[in-house]
């Protein structure tokens, strides 16, 4: 990239449809396996009881590793920040019950020590794809990172962004398409939900990538169609937002719109793996030369 040596395979360079993805793996969870990965839990850490309760539902629903916000950027200062450590530690907590892996947010350099004392891999979000310092930072120290796209961020900025993280020694990366700004949005989702970009991400690079449907669509109705599709387009996982199966949306203090319930997320991560099938057709059918792609 740029004319200069890249860690990670340049973008542009010739590679095959069906190439030998590479393995991240977060504890017992690998993603870039054949079996997708589903991270699923609640947008943001409220209470313990919130968090704990979700933990249990979404490891009954099947889900793999355990997702929640302990800060939380929030474009209004006065909406809901999180938690801070009191999260984390709810969160260790809820791994400690269910043995579920946990990622989780880092805004700041100066976070990073503390939230890698407590989560297994460390999310970068979308507001801070392009925060130089804080990837470097993540970059130096050795726990899997969760890379998500910036919401108008180009292929080439995502991809270089993913170089300042491997630069720094961590090569253990996953992206996440989570939706872009188009002229659309806010019509009838949140985001614009862009698959597209997974096959040239698979094309451009080896790192794992998977989907986050509530992001990406902002509406609960439209996450099982846009989770399956997200795999349909070659995605190695998806990360979903779930709210307790009693819980009224008017009480969640963090994107209530898009949160799913616990009995839709086992039904989503069912068809995950038929979908998974028959996209491994494609691929054979790819790597046999049945199409010129």
């Amino acid at each position: 990239m740029g004319g200069t040596a890249s860690t990670l395979r340049a973008l542009g360079s010739p590679a095959p449809a069906a190439r030998t993805r590479r393995v991240v793996q977060v504890g017992a969870v690998a993603f870039g396996a054949p079996r997708p990965v589903v991270i699923a839990g609640p947008c943001a850490v409220e209470t313990r009881e919130q968090t704990c309760s979700l933990a249990r539902e979404v490891l009954a629903a099947g889900a793999d590793m355990l997702r929640g916000g302990a800060f939380k950027p929030r474009t209004s200062p006065y909406d809901f920040q999180g938690l801070g450590e009191e999260g984390l530690r709810i969160l260790q907590e809820a791994r400690e019950e269910t043995g579920l892996p946990v990622v989780t947010e880092v805004l700041d350099v100066r976070q990073v020590d503390l939230v890698s004392r407590y989560a297994d891999m460390l999310q970068i979000g979308s507001r801070s794809m392009q925060n130089f310092p804080l990837l470097r930072e993540v970059g130096r120290q050795p726990l899997p990172v969760l890379l998500k796209r910036g919401m108008a961020a180009t292929l080439h900025e995502w991809l270089c962004a993913a170089e300042y993280v491997a630069s720094g020694g961590n090569t253990r990366i996953v992206l996440c398409e989570r939706g872009v700004r188009t002229g659309w949005t806010a019509e009838y989702d949140r985001n614009t939900l862009d698959l597209n970009v997974v096959e040239a991400v698979r094309r451009a690079v080896d790192l794992p990538i998977i989907v986050d449907p509530s992001h990406g669509t902002g509406r609960a109705h439209l996450v099982p169609s846009a989770s399956l599709a997200g795999i349909a387009a070659g995605a190695d996982g998806l990360i979903i937002e779930v709210i307790g199966l009693k819980t009224r949306r008017a009480d969640v203090l963090c994107d209530a719109e898009q949160g799913i319930r616990p009995d839709m997320l086992a039904r989503v991560v069912r068809a995950v793996g038929q979908v998974r099938a028959a996209r491994e057709e494609i691929e054979a059918a790819r790597a046999s030369g049945a199409e010129d792609a």
